[in-house]
Parts: C-alpha cells; structure tokens; sequence
C-alpha cells in the first residue's frame, strides 16, 4: 500500500502529459486566465461607472409604454 502500483503511474503520466504536453499549454491557459480576469474588472468598473447607469436609465424610460 505505501507504493505506487501501476495505476498510480498512469494517472501521474496522464496528468503530466496534460500539463506539459505539447507546445507550451500551460503558458496559454496562464493567459487566457489574465484574460479573463481582465474582463472581469473591465466589467466592475463599467459598472460603477455613473455615464453608464445613467444611460441605462434614460434608455429604460424610452422603452416603457
């Protein structure tokens, strides 16, 4: 039990070939990730942004019948 047996291998290979495999995966996922996160602030911020929710609201009113 205190070894790893054959199984314990594969699974350590196959997380190693996905990981490390290929041309330079884990950088790519690294930057879709900052991506991502970029978005995400970019999105906070247009939020709190006041022109923005006052063009929300003014649109609102155009719509309402």
């Amino acid at each position: 039990m205190g070894t790893f047996g054959i199984w314990h291998w594969l699974i350590l290979g196959a997380v190693a070939l996905l990981l490390f495999g290929g041309r330079g995966k884990v950088s790519d996922l690294m930057g879709d990730f900052g991506k991502g996160i970029n978005s995400f602030k970019k999105g906070l911020s247009e939020k709190d942004d006041p022109k923005v929710i006052n063009a929300e609201d003014t649109n609102k009113d155009k719509t309402t019948v």
